[in-house]
């Protein structure tokens, strides 16, 4: 039994899954979001968000834990610099995980992990299915709209059929 266990140790050694976390962390922080199994994303979710929090106050000391956590300039440069500000009013929850379905090869649950601020394709991948939706409607609302104009309706399947048959075979039409 897994009673009072919290850490996943998700199959690997310490030294493994910590430098794993670390490449993982040092990836959502370079590119905003990183698409993993859903396990991973649920551990890394602890390892990377006490570091969002300690970017906050942008001393040395932060630096230089974050740096022990993370192993890479550029990586600990756009935390303080460009992520740090835009989170600096946000209690927490700096991270999104979705769940995107199951991997082909061996069906693990799939996630997609983002910071909650830089969710540009998300808010992106939205709009285009509210703006379908509208279009069905309004396409569905333009028949009636043009027979009260006085236009033609559009042919139907049975419509159609009638003008294909011959004249003799109205009944094979229908």
């Amino acid at each position: 039994m897994r009673h009072n266990k919290k850490v996943n140790h998700l199959g690997r050694k310490s030294g493994h899954r910590k430098a794993m976390l670390a490449n993982m962390a040092v990836s959502l922080i370079m590119h905003k979001h990183i698409q993993t199994t859903l396990a991973k994303a649920k551990a890394l979710r602890g390892y990377v968000e006490p570091l969002i929090t300690k970017s906050k106050n942008d001393t040395t000391a932060n630096r230089r834990v974050v740096f022990s956590y993370l192993k890479q300039k550029e990586a600990i440069t756009e935390l303080f610099r460009v992520i740090a500000p835009k989170i600096a009013e946000r209690p927490g929850g700096y991270t999104r995980i979705l769940k995107t379905g199951f991997r082909a090869g061996d069906a693990a649950d799939m996630a997609y992990m983002e910071l909650v601020d830089f969710s540009v394709e998300v808010t992106n991948a939205a709009a285009p299915a509210a703006e379908a939706k509208a279009t069905k409607k309004s396409a569905a609302k333009a028949p009636k709209a043009a027979a009260a104009k006085g236009e033609k309706k559009p042919a139907t399947r049975r419509s159609r059929a009638k003008k294909a048959a011959p004249k003799g075979d109205e009944k094979a039409a229908e």
